[in-house]
């Protein structure tokens, strides 16, 4: 459904974005992987024909996103990280809106965002810019679905909403898939990358890792341990000195260490055990910037 080869953007001296490339299926729910700064943003604004690459090519739905622009933004919805809405009007008012702008009504395609629109109903008459982020955000996921896409980009669309409209999201994105519906979603919390069908890793514009959630962690090549004590902060600096830690980080009330032997040695006074990595470890390893300093 979209194919992405060799991509590159450039602001000025800085790489945006560095050969990427990646494929995805229909009707998957592709994620794009990455902390801020990543290049995410970028490569959506070039998929949804908002930027033009500096090189190589991309193909939504069939149609070059340079050449076929006009065609692929009646193809597509697009959500931006910053809400699209119009503070001043009502939710009533944003919807009617944006169908209008693809010559279509709420009532032709209401059984696509019924499920979703149904929650924000009671509050049709209340303007945007007094709707929660939970609930601004089942709005701007309305008005990008209205026209009916067959590609959806919804760029860091969790980012500020609290952990239960987070939950209920993902819930509306599996439904949204049963439709048929190819829903590329980019996220930097590391959590969400196991709810995706495949992910694409992505650092300062290079794409480290693409698989299956499951595959990526399949593929961590080392022993993970899982460490505390009285003081982490002190273990931390401890363990940064021993040759034969590979790697160390801090991780919720822990410390994540690989040793370079994949054996933990007994430290006194110390909680040591063997766990298995997350997405998030895994991208620490590809980064490389876990490795003790000598």
């Amino acid at each position: 459904m979209v194919t992405v080869q060799n991509i590159t953007k450039q602001y000025g001296k800085t790489e945006a974005l560095k050969n990427v490339s990646f494929s995805t299926g229909v009707g998957e729910i592709f994620g794009i992987i990455g902390p801020d700064g990543a290049g995410k943003t970028t490569l959506f604004r070039i998929l949804t024909t908002l930027l033009l690459p500096d090189s190589g090519t991309a193909i939504v739905n069939g149609l070059d996103v340079v050449k076929d622009y006009k065609q692929i933004r009646n193809n597509v919805g697009y959500m931006p990280g910053r809400f699209s809405l119009y503070q001043d009007l009502t939710v009533e008012e944003n919807l009617n809106f944006f169908a209008a702008v693809f010559n279509t009504t709420v009532k032709e395609n209401y059984y696509l965002i019924k499920g979703i629109y149904k929650q924000i109903e009671p509050f049709k008459k209340r303007k945007a810019g007094a709707l929660s982020g939970g609930m601004k955000q089942k709005l701007a996921l309305s008005c990008a679905l209205v026209h009916k896409p067959e590609v959806l980009f919804l760029d860091e669309p969790t980012t500020g909403v609290d952990p239960v409209s987070r939950k209920e999201f993902w819930e509306m994105l599996k439904d949204l898939k049963k439709q048929g519906i190819t829903i590329l979603v980019s996220t930097p919390y590391m959590d969400e990358a196991a709810l995706c069908d495949h992910i694409a890793l992505i650092q300062l514009g290079r794409i480290m890792s693409i698989n299956t959630p499951q595959q990526i962690v399949a593929e961590y090549r080392n022993k993970l341990y899982a460490t505390k004590s009285e003081s982490n902060y002190r273990l931390l600096k401890q363990l940064k000195l021993r040759s034969d830690v590979a790697s160390c980080y801090i991780s919720g009330e822990y410390l994540h260490v690989v040793f370079k032997n994949n054996t933990a040695p007994f430290i006194e006074n110390v909680e040591i055990h063997n766990i298995q990595p997350t997405i998030e470890d895994c991208f620490i390893q590809l980064m490389g910037v876990n490795n003790v300093d000598r």
